[in-house]
Order: structure tokens, then sequence, then C-alpha cells
């Protein structure tokens, strides 16, 4: 009995052996080691390889070792690309693959001294191509890593976790303090911030320090602004809105001259915007009490664009905190108080100051001109 037990697990073992081993023959094993041009591993890469004979495609990740390892491939001749954040960095074609294990490395600096040996170039002009290629390498593994940073402090920031989002940022700066956006992107979130805070000393601190941020995105960008030959319009959009956050934080910490500056600063760079910056201009200075000052940047808002009725209210809110009043109690506002309240329900009559406008009118004794606008042009 025994025997007979013995025997049948021999039968029972053979064939498993025998099942493994057919197994084992249909398909091949594929392995290799992938480095940069500076000899160092390419961790998160995909070899791709496409079977010429059949077409089938198998995607292989490396690890952060730059190492990649795959069984199942089936036998036959492939192309073989290594690509990274979608660029291809290098294939090999026609690259043989059979029952047996293969080992196929990608090492970009030797395959380059290869390429160079062929082309006649002298051990200088490899070095500085290796040098040159090293660096973009560098350059893009750089890039990849702050976009993760600030698409991680975006999606902190739409959930209103601006603490999140301010540590990935300063984090990002760490990385390369060479970006303006990253630092444009930190100061915004520290202005955000600061508006959610109850203690009136950590609200300080967060403002002064989006005042900084701001301040190194200003001169990163105007830096290469200024050395730029010829003068892009977005990177003058860019510039400006700098400076125009720079302005909002200067005046939110009481720095009323450092805003101004910076709105005007805007505004030069940037003549399309001027409107909005001359805007904003204002609002600062009528939050300082600063009455003339705020009516005079309205008026440049205006200039810029005739068509801002919230420009139009603006100044005449400010005329209207000039007004005097006679010994007979009557209301003596500054000339021009009700054109500028008359012009904006031209423009917006149905805005959303319409009716304290026609309250105003009312309170300066002057009626609501509803031609206002119109006899010029019938005339």
């Amino acid at each position: 009995m025994r025997k007979k037990n013995l025997v049948m697990l021999a039968v029972a073992m053979a064939a498993i052996l025998s099942a493994a081993a057919v197994a084992q023959s249909n398909t091949g094993t594929v392995k290799g080691v992938c480095k940069d041009f500076a000899g160092k591993p390419i961790a998160g890469a995909t070899l791709n390889w496409t079977n010429l004979n059949t077409g089938r495609k198998y995607a292989i990740k490396t690890n952060n070792k730059g190492e990649y390892f795959s069984l199942g491939i089936d036998p036959g001749k492939y192309n073989v690309s290594l690509v990274q954040d979608g660029k291809e960095l290098y294939n090999f074609q026609n690259f043989p693959v059979g029952l047996e294990e293969v080992t196929l490395d990608f090492d970009l600096q030797k395959e380059q001294a290869k390429q160079a040996a062929g082309a006649g170039l002298s051990p200088e002009e490899l070095k500085k191509r290796q040098e040159e290629a090293a660096k973009a390498q560098k350059e893009n593994n750089t890039v990849k890593a702050l976009n993760e940073k600030l698409a991680a402090a975006k999606t902190a920031s739409d959930a209103g976790d601006f603490d999140t989002a301010i540590a990935q940022l300063n984090e990002a700066t760490q990385m390369d303090a060479t970006r303006d956006l990253i630092w444009f992107k930190l100061a915004e979130a520290y202005r955000n911030s600061a508006l959610k805070q109850t203690d009136s000393d950590e609200k300080k601190k967060r403002l002064e320090q989006a005042v900084i941020d701001d301040q190194k995105a200003v001169d990163i960008k105007k830096a290469a602004y200024d050395a730029a030959t010829t003068k892009k319009p977005e990177d003058a959009k860019t510039l400006a809105a700098y400076y125009n956050n720079l302005g909002d934080a200067d005046g939110r910490t009481g720095k009323v001259d450092d805003a101004v500056k910076a709105y005007d600063a805007a505004a030069q760079v940037n003549p399309e915007g001027a409107a909005g910056y001359y805007f904003n201009q204002g609002a600062v200075l009528t939050n300082a009490g600063r009455i003339d000052d705020a009516i005079a940047a309205f008026d440049k808002a205006i200039a810029a664009d005739p068509t801002k009725a919230d420009a139009y209210y603006q100044k005449g809110v400010n005329m209207v905190g000039k007004a005097k009043t006679d010994n007979s109690g009557k209301v003596i506002a500054p000339p021009g108080t009700a054109e500028a309240f008359n012009k904006y329900l031209e423009l917006q009559p149905n805005g959303p100051y319409a009716e304290t406008v026609k309250q105003m009118l009312e309170y300066i004794g002057s009626k609501v001109d509803v031609n206002y606008g119109k006899q010029k042009t019938k005339k």
C-alpha cells in the first residue's frame, strides 16, 4: 500500500513539474537598469516594449534604483523606448527576446559617449554635451517636483486649508528659490490665511510675510523682464499682477505709500490693465482716509477706461465726503459730484449701487438725470 502511494505521488509530481516546465517555456523575462546622462538612476520612468511580430505592447516601470523587471514577455523582436514625463529619452530597435532571461540596460551617459565617438567629437566636446544633458535632466526633475508642490498647494487652498498650502510652497522654495511663481503663490496663501485669523498679531504677521514674498516674486520677475531683449505681453501682464498683489498686501499692512507705488508700477508695465490697478489704488487710499488722493486715483482709472462704472461711484462717494453744509442746512457737494453719480447710473442703471447713488443724489440736493450722457450724443 505504501509503495503504491509513493508511485502515485511520483507520478503527480512529474505531472506538476512537466506542466511548470511547459508554462515557463512559453514566455521570456526581461530586466535592466536605467541611468541618466550623469550616471544616476532614472526612477519612475517607463520602458515601452513593442513586439514587432504581433504588435503587443508591455509597459514596465523603473523603481527608485532605476531597475525594472518583468515576467511573461512573448518571444520575438522588440522596439524598446525609455520614456519619462512623456518624453522619450532613448530607444533600442529589434532587440531579441527568447525563452530565457535577457538584460537590456539604458545607460545614457555611455550611449552618448558612443555617439560622440562615432561623430568624431573630442573628449572636451563630449564632456560639454554630457554636462548640458545632465543639466537639462536636473531641470526637468526640478520642474516636475515643483509642479507637484504647486498642485498640492492649490488643492489645499481650494479646500480652505491655507496652512497646508503654505507648508507645501515653503518646501518648494527650499528646493528652488529662483522661481517667481512659487513666491507669488506663497504670498497669496499667506494673505488668504491672514483673513481667517482671529488674533490680530497673527493676522499682521501673515500679511507682513505676504509683503516679503510678493516683493521676492516682483524682484525675480522684473530682473528677467528687464534682461529680456524682447518684451512679451504675457510677461508684462504677469509682472503687473505681481505688483498688483504687492500693492494689496502693502495696503493691508498700512504701507499706503508703498501700495501706491506698486499700483503705479503695475499700470506702467501693463497699460491695458491700468484702470483696474488705479481703481485698487483708489480703494487703498479711501480706506486710509486720503480722500483727495483717492479721487485722483479714481480719475486715473476713469481716464484709462471711461466705461468703468464703479470708478465713477467711488469717486462720487469720496467727493460726498468733502461736502459741507451751509447756514441753512443745505449740503454743498464739490463740483462734479452729481456728474460722477449720474455717469454711474448711465453706465449701470440697474447696478448694485444704483439705489445708493439715487439716495446720494437726493442727499446733496441733486436730481437723477435720466438723460445724462445722451444730450451730447443728441447734439
